[in-house]
């Protein structure tokens, strides 16, 4: 994917939406009819601008900052067919010890986030106008913007994020539902594909089930027998898309929280790896975990992968010290081989669920200003 003479920059996929677009996305959501040359020309706007802000501030592989999703993962419900009404989910675990907080923390106008949408029937794909639309957005602001970006990158939600947040009342068993679900995906992988950008999988999961839902009480062996189903699923999901056109993303869930419960990175490092990807995005800013640049040591990188460490927290509205910045990239190189590339982003998403911005889009934009300056700092200590 990237030469390694020195530290580029990106960003993991949602980007702050702008209020006319939030508005048309609630509307949306609570089943009013809107207007879709409105909606057309407020998608088109929002994402040229998006597109326009990364070139300013200099990233080097850009996207259309999920602008028309109401979320990273429950845009799947507008995709995917078998979905029907919603369940109230189950507070995380860590968050389980602090219901008052979390019931302040996450309210949105746009989304419930404590409902879970349910599949009632079979899971088939049925995006492609959508994802065609979506696509074909980002290729427009391109030609708009003119910008000259190194490479770009779609996002798409990962088979076992979607069976994680939508409820199974059809299948009755979790593996044929997973697969199911991988196999209705892989369509739009193909799509993402086939428009030669990379293809982001976003899939928290692979860190996160060891403190959501069933999982919560279980054993280290049990939740790395299932993140390794869970790569399994995707692999199948990816038969048809080089693994050099795949980066993933995982983290800890982004959302801020106690994170007290969360599994280690080096003990699922071994299993992630089986994923047929050559780019991979952890969390390193997230306070929580800013010590496990180690695991990369412990299990190193595999040959041909960029690693994209997260270096920008996305959970506060402090503005990281390129400094800082630079010290984190500086010591994910000192536990990395020589020739892994490394790629700097922040830990997130910026607006992974519309309406719920932990941090106010003029300081998101300012957060990606010092990833900038600190990656350009970082390259000048480390080539």
């Amino acid at each position: 994917m990237t030469a390694n003479d020195r530290i580029r920059t990106t960003h993991i996929g949602s980007l702050p939406r702008p209020p006319a677009l939030l508005d048309l996305l609630e509307r949306r959501q609570d089943g009013e009819t809107v207007d879709p040359d409105e909606w057309d020309a407020t998608v088109a706007d929002a994402t040229r601008d998006v597109v326009e802000r990364q070139a300013e501030v200099g990233l080097d592989v850009a996207n259309n900052g999920e602008q028309s999703r109401v979320s990273f993962n429950w845009y799947v419900a507008d995709r995917l067919s078998g979905i029907d009404g919603e369940r109230e989910q189950e507070l995380w675990a860590d968050l389980q010890e602090f219901p008052d907080y979390a019931a302040e923390t996450f309210e949105t106008d746009v989304i419930d986030l404590s409902m879970q949408p349910v599949v009632t029937g079979p899971v088939e794909y049925t995006g492609h106008e959508d994802a065609k639309a979506e696509l074909d957005g980002f290729e427009a602001a391109l030609d708009d913007v003119d910008a000259d970006f190194e490479d770009t990158f779609v996002t798409s939600a990962s088979p076992s994020v979607v069976t994680a947040t939508h409820v199974d009342d059809y299948y009755g068993d979790y593996e044929e539902y997973l697969f199911a679900v991988a196999d209705a995906m892989a369509e739009e992988y193909e799509l993402v594909a086939d428009t030669g950008t990379t293809l982001q999988i976003d899939a928290p999961e692979l860190l996160t089930v060891g403190h959501t839902g069933e999982y919560a009480d279980a054993s280290l062996d049990e939740i790395e027998a299932t993140t390794r189903l869970h790569v399994e699923a995707l692999n199948e999901a990816l038969s048809n898309v080089p693994a050099e056109q795949v980066r993933l993303h995982t983290c800890w869930g982004s959302y801020e929280g106690p994170h007290h419960l969360d599994t280690g990175l080096a003990e699922l490092l071994p299993a992630i790896y089986e994923a047929d990807i050559t780019g991979l995005s952890v969390e390193q800013a997230n306070p929580r975990h800013q010590h496990e640049y180690r695991a990369f040591a412990e299990h190193p990188v595999p040959d041909g992968w960029d690693l994209i460490p997260g270096v920008v927290d996305v959970k506060t509205n402090v503005v990281d010290h390129p400094e800082t910045i630079a010290d984190r990239i500086e010591r994910v190189a000192d536990a990395v081989d020589d020739d892994t590339p490394l790629v700097a982003a922040p830990d997130c998403g910026f607006g992974t669920q519309a309406g719920l911005g932990m941090v106010h889009p003029k300081i998101a934009w300012k957060k990606l200003d010092a990833l900038a300056e600190g990656a350009e700092i970082a390259t000048e200590r480390l080539y």
